[in-house]
């Protein structure tokens, strides 16, 4: 596709129309932005990585991980307490069977 200044412009319309949408409906883009800022940094790096970019692709893809884990971490706390809990009712369960 040829982007002369009608493109450029339609493109413009189309960006400022959609977030002007967004900002009636009462969604925060910023925040939609700020959670796939990791995804997108793990995807170019994996694009990196497999054009033998291995230096720049690796760094990308860990940045982009430490900002998911960041992002997600209140649902990686919940799942290791939910594994602490039937880690611990399976040991409870455990404990009583050598007792009969």
């Amino acid at each position: 596709m040829d982007m002369n200044g009608k493109s450029a412009l339609g493109v413009l319309l189309i960006i400022v129309g959609g977030l002007a949408a967004l900002n009636f409906l009462n969604i925060d883009f910023g925040r939609i932005i700020g959670f796939l800022i990791p995804f997108i940094l793990i995807g170019f790096g994996i694009v990196g990585w497999l054009n033998n970019k291995k230096l720049i692709g690796g760094i990308l893809i860990a940045l982009g991980g430490i900002m998911v884990l960041g992002k997600l971490g209140g649902l990686l706390m919940l799942i290791l307490a939910i594994g602490l809990v039937v880690a611990g009712v399976s040991l409870f369960k455990g404990g009583k069977r050598g007792m009969n």
